[in-house]
């Protein structure tokens, strides 16, 4: 079933059209995402189909009784009170329906009441009550916050004193419980780290609604799309598949098209060749007769558009144009078929070229005993690292866990807490800033640029053209940019450097996918040596040699030799053979040798063992509860026609879940 319709949708601002004939469909299950260059109104398009703003051209029909929820990228979100309070109140309404199952519970025993009536309805209520999740709403609660990158001690904080990323996750969080028809999410990883981008991934992967996605996260969008709207000034084009499947396809589709125009141009060309030979010869007339089919031919192609001309044969366009057309001249007929355009699109781009220095020494940098922190907080140590001359190493973690004041301890900015760093001989470094510090906010972009080259004003334009900062754009204030034209301009005054050691932090924060993917292909073909912070999964694998993970929960960094999905792998194996051994533990009978290994293998401490024996008879008592409250449930599904037998029942639940709850809390913090 279809839940919305998008047909020959155009907007335009005065006489800028932003984009115009955009068409597709969205049924359920569809994770559509939407690419394109930034500036081509893919937010402009969201607002549009959630009602936030209207099209100049076109409709949008949505299904009767659809729920679309929005998330989008600005955090004037209306929310009031705890972040805990504001996903409870998604949930109201099943705190009405406790109020009203134990009125009707106080009803069955009262003498006068309509007996079979309230029992009736009790035993339906409550049976939607559990199906509907009224017993188990709160887990759910906690398992999106946590996901999120919530923890516990957040559930209670104000909302209004919440930063922009924080205010965006806990709408989000919102929204997911408030389970829609429909999502639209612009942007839904800015303010994510891997792992609650991961976690969101999975969540899509197994929600059934339907969501159109805009992200620069590549990897995200393989992850969760099975369908691709590419959007272009004044077209668009759908795939099917992923982000990776999109990729092929539109390699294959321009590809083709470029081969058949290629062939029809040549065909015209050739008949153009003829006509000039034979239009004042023995021929003139056959000649005349081919020139007045070019000229249908070509008027035809450029007023419905080349795209719509190579569907079918060029031979036949004219006859599906019903215009009146003229007989153009030889020497026209020949200009405006050699000035027909391919219809694969070249859109503006970066062209990043990175200067490289003398090479280095191989030996690049090596720590000994390294402790990272401030002198009020430490964040983690690091094993002896060795990095060698052409290695790329991607710097991952969660958000605050250090890497920005790890990159820093490497420049010399920040004092280590404990150990030493030793950088290598002959090294030219090249530093990329997530903040951009590097950058004079009162200072226009092309002065910024005629200030570190000490170019003349052309020269700087030419350069920052390349950068696409095209006319008044270079004239703008380094203060009013964008995010991602901020990023543009320090990688245009990281280019103009002569290096051999690149220490890039966040680089593709704010780049559109194409500059992205430019970005990518120039880092690849750098002779140098790379340490790389970013959340860009995409790039880790692309180009990354070792991967340097922080982990928070043992203040401690990991070397992995290889690409993140290597990593990603690893750890799904590992969870699978855990998992797998733990299947084995509860239906095997544990002989001695294996009790024996099992001991040698315990914790040592006194206290880790009490823990370890707690945590079971935990998880022993959680099963113990299921088991009840699934007995009760089935009870209650089919209701005795006692009525106290069934306020009894109730009563029971009610109970039985309060101890799930408390039990469930005690595991989770001992888990902790």
């Amino acid at each position: 079933m279809s839940l919305i319709t998008v047909s020959s949708l155009s907007k335009s601002y005065g006489p800028t059209d932003i984009f115009s004939g955009v068409s597709f469909t969205v049924s359920k299950g569809a994770r559509m995402a939407i690419v394109g260059p930034n500036g081509i109104g893919k937010t402009t398009l969201l607002r549009i189909l959630v009602g936030a703003d209207e099209p100049t051209a076109g409709t949008v029909a949505r299904s009767r009784g659809v729920r679309i929820g929005y998330l989008s990228q600005e955090a004037d979100f209306q929310m009031t009170g705890t972040i805990w309070s504001a996903c409870e109140a998604v949930f109201s309404h099943f705190k009405d329906e406790q109020e009203e199952l134990h009125r009707l519970e106080g009803l069955m025993s009262d003498p006068s009441a309509q007996l079979e009536e309230v029992m009736e309805r009790y035993g339906k209520l409550q049976e939607e009550f559990e199906r509907r999740g009224g017993y188990t709403y709160m887990t759910k609660i906690r398992q999106v916050l946590t996901g999120l990158g919530f923890s516990e001690a957040d559930y209670q904080l104000d909302l209004d004193h919440l930063s922009g990323g924080q205010r965006t996750r806990g709408f989000l969080a919102r929204l997911l419980l408030e389970d829609p028809d429909l999502l639209l999410l612009d942007e839904p990883t800015n303010h994510l780290d891997i792992a609650a981008v991961e976690w969101l991934e999975g969540y899509l992967s197994q929600w059934e609604g339907a969501a159109i996605i805009i992200s620069h996260d590549r990897f995200f969008l393989d992850k969760a799309s099975n369908a691709i709207l590419e959007m272009f000034p004044g077209a668009t084009e759908t795939y099917r598949g992923n982000y990776s499947a999109y990729l092929k396809q539109r390699a294959e589709r321009m590809a083709r098209r470029q081969e058949v125009f290629d062939s029809e141009k040549e065909k015209l060309q050739k008949e153009m060749e003829y006509i000039r030979k034979n239009v004042a010869g023995q021929n003139v007339l056959q000649a005349k007769g081919k020139l007045k089919r070019l000229s249908r031919i070509v008027q035809a192609i450029e007023q419905i558009g080349m795209e719509a001309a190579l569907k079918q044969k060029w031979s036949e366009t004219a006859g599906e144009v019903a215009v009146t057309m003229s007989i153009m001249g030889v020497d026209e007929a020949g200009r405006r078929i050699n000035a027909l355009q391919s219809p694969v699109r070249q859109l503006p781009n970066l062209h990043l070229r990175l200067a490289q220095a003398k090479r280095s020494g191989d030996m690049v940098i090596r720590t000994e005993n390294l402790e990272v922190g401030f002198s009020d907080k430490f964040l983690f140590r690091s094993p002896n690292i060795d990095l060698r001359r052409g290695d790329c190493a991607a710097l991952i973690g969660p958000n605050g866990a250090g890497k920005s004041t790890f990159l820093k301890t490497i420049l010399g900015q920040i004092p280590p807490l404990a150990g030493e760093v030793t950088l290598g001989e002959s090294l030219h470094i090249g530093y990329f800033a997530q903040a951009h510090e590097s950058l004079d906010p009162t200072k226009s972009v092309i002065d910024e640029i005629m200030h570190f080259t000490g170019w003349v004003p052309q020269k700087a334009r030419e350069y920052l053209g390349k950068y696409l900062f095209s006319g008044d754009d270079a004239f703008k204030m380094v203060s009013m940019l964008s995010g991602g034209e901020r990023g543009r301009l320090a990688l245009a005054k990281l280019a103009l450097q002569d290096t051999n050691l690149l220490l890039l932090d966040e680089p593709t924060n704010h780049l559109d996918i194409p500059s992205q993917e430019i970005l990518e292909a120039v880092l690849d073909d750098y002779e140098g040596t790379i340490l790389l912070v970013t959340h860009d999964r995409y790039l880790v694998d692309a180009i990354a040699t070792q991967i340097w993970e922080v982990d928070t929960d043992e203040s401690h960094l990991i070397i992995f030799k290889g690409i993140y999905s290597q990593l990603r792998e690893e750890r799904e194996k590992d969870l699978a053979r855990r998992a797998t051994v733990q299947a084995e533990r509860e239906v095997t009978v544990v002989d001695t040798k294996k009790n024996e290994a099992s001991k040698a293998k315990s914790p040592n401490t006194k206290e880790d063992k009490k823990k370890t024996a707690k945590k079971q008879e935990l998880e022993n008592k959680i099963a113990s509860l299921e088991a009840q409250l699934s007995e009760i449930g089935e009870q209650l599904a089919h209701p005795p026609k006692d009525a106290g037998a069934v306020v009894k029942l109730a009563k029971d639940y009610d109970s039985v879940q309060k101890e799930m709850d408390i039990v469930l809390a005690e595991w989770e913090t001992l888990q902790g």
